[in-house]
């Protein structure tokens, strides 16, 4: 069973809040500095996926990234944790690019790849939280889709998602190919034993640019973005406490009632 696990490198979510910062102009996120960025939180549970289902049925993994700079990081910690091979696809172009520009730059390198039963990505990713590179790039690709997958299996080369809804479960058929996305649900991801950290660490990644996967620039051109960044800001936090009185209890538990009446 060959699958092709797509992922992201975001800001650490563990960044203090003061070491947070933003350029409102640029409308970019300001990396902080000393504290390298970390695999989406999703995207690993993603790769955690497929080693489970490699674990039972053999096969490959293959995992790809988009971006540039340290995004091989993210590639070697999968790599780290059992997959087989990894790809980069780099180009300053890919910068900042909305939902469709990544589905787009991520289906010419699946393309290229070829061969896979099943494409897995994060339920969205852990720093915009859009949620929708998955279901973008398995209509561009032309395969079905199930999003919100807490489990995978693969059964009578059919794969039966367990999906998480509002109020409980359901389970799902789709043939392979198929694209899933991974929720955290899932479990936890098993942690790299130091050797694979060691292997992971020498292991050559092949870098792809835009010409190797066959992707025109201009079919990422601003003119062509489906989304666009208005506003970027910190929210603010505003705290305030308003002190219920009250003669007696209940005429307290009344007025307290009237505010809260007046919140909603």
């Amino acid at each position: 069973m060959n699958t092709i696990v797509c992922v992201k490198q975001v800001p650490d979510p563990e960044i203090p809040p003061a070491k947070f910062k933003i350029d409102p102009e640029t409308k970019k996120v300001v990396p902080p500095p000393g504290v390298p960025p970390v695999i989406s939180v999703y995207d690993e549970r993603a790769v955690e996926a497929a080693l489970r289902l490699k674990d039972k049925h053999k096969g490959k993994i293959t995992v790809i990234s988009v971006g540039a700079g340290k995004v091989s990081d993210v590639v070697r910690h999968a790599l780290s944790m059992g997959a087989d091979e990894g790809f980069v696809i780099e180009d300053g172009a890919f910068e900042n690019l909305d939902s469709f520009g990544t589905a787009t730059v991520l289906s010419k390198a699946i393309q290229k790849i070829g061969g896979y039963d099943l494409i897995l990505c994060g339920r969205q990713a852990a720093d915009w939280g859009a949620g929708q590179v998955g279901s973008i790039l398995a209509e561009i690709l032309g395969i079905p889709v199930v999003t919100f997958a807490c489990g995978i299996e693969a059964v009578d080369k059919k794969l039966r998602v367990r999906r998480v809804v509002k109020d409980g479960f359901e389970i799902l058929e789709t043939p392979m190919p198929s694209l899933v996305t991974v929720s955290s649900e899932i479990g936890l991801p098993r942690l790299p034993a130091g050797m694979s950290l060691m292997l992971a660490r020498k292991k050559q990644i092949p870098v792809w640019k835009p010409q190797d996967i066959g992707l025109d620039l201009s079919d990422l051109d601003k003119e062509k973005a489906h989304t666009e960044i208005i506003g970027l800001s910190i929210p603010t936090r505003k705290k305030e406490c308003e002190i219920i009185t009250g003669t007696t209890p209940a005429e307290a538990a009344i007025q307290l009632a009237e505010k809260l009446s007046q919140l909603f």
